[in-house]
């Protein structure tokens, strides 16, 4: 195998971190999180971003730009863990079993990010776990990309509180124990197969204890947490916790399973079904019921050996594996699947890679990645050693035939240390490529991870000041193959589920870095924007919205979950917007090349107005069933709909539905025609000058004098205040939602649209991160 080209070399100068497969993970919004001792490392790729990318971070090594394909830029923010945040266990218990040695030396355990969508602004939240056992909750403040990170929930505390109200006469220790939390795990977002997708949180944040039990906790969206059971699994520490996808079983009713791993090896699940239905005590709401299996299954019986790594391995349309690591050992259980050519227990004994003089294969799992394309599951050791199972979804082996794929871990480990002498200096034998984190960065052969140079032989001591890793992206192996791009793109964007919580920026990744390289994307052109056109002219879209009677804070309430729901949970939509932000990236990529640009223009603007008059017609029938509780402070934005329904290029049916709305809001708000505003009243006035300026373009407004302002992307108002956000993806604006104030009596929107529908449609685009 030659060696690997790499894109990314950056110095990460931390303390230590410790190996495990969830050192170095992906976020459902696309950010990479490397945890290390101290602190947890938010990194995001430049990709699909066009929000400041001149400050992203580049790689500085010459060697990083081959093939004339850039190096990658990186925003990076950091997320700091300071000693003085401890809980003070001896106060709770003075036993010895809940004892914390943690507390001298506090450090990172571990972390789990939760789907998207969660978090204030609508993005990611961090659960993070130290070695003290405090669990906390974080989300990014104000820019997720290089802003800061705040703690919006200290879960220990509350966990203490819960126990002690439910443990009746349960002894502090016992009440202490279950508290103290060693392992966590944040499912995905549960899929109902309801749609349009329902606006409900039905994933699960997992954290086992020290007692031996699983509690299952639920993020709630006024920022605290909802206890929904406590689950007895053992009567020995929970190490480890891993989530499967969830599985549709029928409409409203979904399950998945929690694989659990105890410290002294005993691997075992718990089967968990989540219903959703309608709230019996509001009926514009949704209730969500969990219910737990009795029976705990049991993978793999006590045997005294530590499990180093336990992950479900997803199977694309076939079915999914658990697998778990031992020192030296890989063992694999899978379920009965029809798709899946085997079934039951498998296990294989790792062979020592002398790839240097701390060389082992007894060292402790730092990733486990499935190939798919390959259909190969490949496991790397601390000591940057990679094994590679064969044929993982017919009958897994190590050993493959001649005619089988040329990835084995031989050559993945001879690769990977080919990239580690690149990137450090004065390296030979007795220097040990210690990969504290891998994963995969685009599905195939190129990988991220996380190394660190170190020479054991010499028995020296290094202290925390002088450790500093290195983040490293590279492609491992030869894998051009056009048209498996190609058919995966199309698979991605006409398969992609809103209700997956997934990011656009996660999903895109692997084929943002792969067109990055220009001369890929010329050969691709016509074949890439024919999968990016939309497939059918139809602008209908299946709203079905009930008429609201009378305005109270349920109906405002109805609505904005209304609007969310069908805005954002509709696969279909989501697909749009996927393809629009190609199209977009691709525009630019072809800059220098006018006929290739105009040719991607040209699909963009039909994607655009694809969205733009699905989004209208959506809003447009919001507005109509509640033309009885419209106001006159609403008339302004409802004219602003009636009035884009009419441009050019309208279907004719959208035109028809804005003028009847029209026709029938000024005649339910003035039923007094005397008292009607007149057409142009939704005209606005200069915040400058006070000259009237006229809604000729809902992206920006001049006045007669000359001053320029950015309409707001959700309503066309202009933006005169700070008040607002900026979209990472496209670098629109839009104002805040008045949920964000400081003060009740704050308003920053302008008086044309100071009605309750604006409101609450802020409030809904709010609710969702699309970037």
């Amino acid at each position: 195998m030659e060696s690997p080209i790499i894109y990314t070399t950056l110095n990460v100068p931390t303390v230590t971190s410790y190996p495990s497969i969830k050192c170095l993970q992906w976020s459902a919004d696309g950010q990479a999180c490397f945890t290390t001792k101290a602190a947890a490392y938010i990194m995001t790729p430049d990709h699909g971003i066009h929000f400041d990318t001149t400050s992203a971070i580049k790689s500085l090594n010459e060697k990083d730009n081959r093939d004339g394909i850039p190096p990658i830029g990186w925003f990076r923010t950091i997320i700091p863990f300071e000693k003085s945040d401890v809980l003070r266990w001896p106060e709770y218990s003075q036993a010895f079993g809940a004892a914390s040695l943690g507390s001298i030396d506090v450090a990172l355990w571990d972390v789990s990010f939760s789907p998207s969508s969660l978090s204030p602004d609508s993005g990611c939240i961090l659960a993070a776990l130290t070695c003290n056992m405090d669990l906390t909750l974080w989300t990014a403040s104000k820019n997720c990309l290089k802003g800061e990170w705040i703690k919006i929930f200290d879960v220990t505390p509350f966990l203490l509180e819960v126990f002690s109200a439910d443990s009746g006469s349960a002894s502090m220790t016992a009440q202490a124990l279950r508290a103290q939390i060693t392992s966590i795990s944040w499912s995905r977002q549960a899929e109902f197969g309801l749609i349009p997708t329902p606006v409900v949180d039905g994933s699960l944040l997992a954290a086992g204890n020290r007692a031996g039990s699983v509690v299952f906790l639920r993020y709630k969206a006024d920022q605290t947490l909802q206890h929904i059971q406590t689950v007895s699994v053992a009567d020995k520490w929970i190490g480890h916790l891993a989530f499967s996808a969830w599985t549709l079983v029928n409409p409203g009713i979904c399950e998945a399973h929690l694989a659990f791993a105890t410290s002294d090896g005993l691997v075992g699940m718990i089967k968990v079904i989540e219903t959703v239905q309608a709230d019996p005590n509001d009926g514009n709401a949704l209730e969500l019921r969990v219910t737990f299996d009795a029976d705990v299954s049991q993978v793999c019986g006590p045997d005294r050996s530590g499990v180093t790594g336990l992950l479900w391995v997803d199977i694309p349309y076939k079915g999914r594996v658990l697998v778990h690591c031992k020192p030296g050992t890989v063992h694999l259980w899978c379920p009965s699947f029809p798709d899946i050519g085997w079934s039951g227990s498998r296990s294989f004994r790792l062979r020592t890679q002398k790839l240097s003089t701390g060389s082992s294969s007894l060292h402790p799992a730092s990733g486990i990645q499935y190939i798919r394309r390959l259909d190969i599951l490949i496991l790397t050791l601390f000591d940057g050693s990679f094994h590679v199972l064969h044929n993982f979804s017919v009958e897994p082996t190590m050993s493959p035939t001649a005619n089988e794929t040329p990835v084995t871990g031989k050559r993945l480990s001879r690769a990977i240390r080919s990239a580690f002498v690149q990137s450090e200096r004065d390296v030979d034998f007795t220097d040990v490529n210690r990969i504290t984190g891998i994963t995969s960065y685009d599905g195939s052969a190129a990988f991220i991870w996380i190394q660190e140079a170190s020479r054991p032989s010499d028995f020296s001591y290094k202290h925390d000041a002088k450790h500093s890793s290195t983040l490293i992206v590279a492609r491992t192996w030869d894998d051009e193959n056009d048209e498996a791009l190609l058919h995966d793109l199309a698979e991605v964007l006409d398969g992609v589920k809103t209700a997956a919580g997934l990011a656009p920026l996660y999903l895109l990744r692997p084929f943002f870095f792969r067109l990055r390289d220009k001369m890929k994307l010329d050969q691709l052109h016509s074949r890439f924007l024919q999968i990016l056109k939309p497939q059918s002219a139809d602008h209908s879209v299946h709203v079905a919205v009930p008429s609201w009677p009378i305005l109270t804070p349920e109906i405002r309430a109805a609505f904005r979950t209304s609007l969310a729901q069908h805005l954002f949970g509709w696969d279909v939509l989501l697909s749009l917007r996927m393809r629009l932000s190609l199209a977009d990236f691709a525009w630019k990529q072809h800059s220098g090349n006018e006929e290739h640009q105009n040719a991607c223009g040209e699909v963009a603007q039909l994607l655009l107005n694809t969205i733009s008059h699905r989004v209208l017609r959506t809003i447009i029938r919001h507005l109509a069933a509640a033309v009885n509780v419209l106001t006159p402070n609403d008339i302004p934005f409802v004219l602003r709909m009636v009035v884009q329904s009419l441009l050019p290029g309208s279907p004719p049916d959208l035109s028809e539905e804005g003028n009847s709305l029209s026709a029938i809001s000024q005649t339910t708000v003035f039923p007094d025609p005397q008292s009607a505003p007149v057409t142009n009243s939704f005209n606005e006035v200069c915040p400058a000058c006070r000259v009237e300026v006229p809604l000729e373009d809902i992206t920006t407004a001049i006045c007669s004098n000359g001053h320029t302002w950015a309409r707001c992307s959700i309503t066309t108002f202009i933006l005169s205040t700070p008040s607002v956000r900026t979209c990472v993806g496209c670098s629109r604006k839009a104002f805040l939602p008045l949920s964000t104030r400081s003060s009740p009596t704050q308003n920053w929107l302008p008086e044309a649209a100071r009605g309750w529908v604006v409101e609450e449609l802020l409030e809904a685009e709010f609710l969702f991160h699309t970037d």
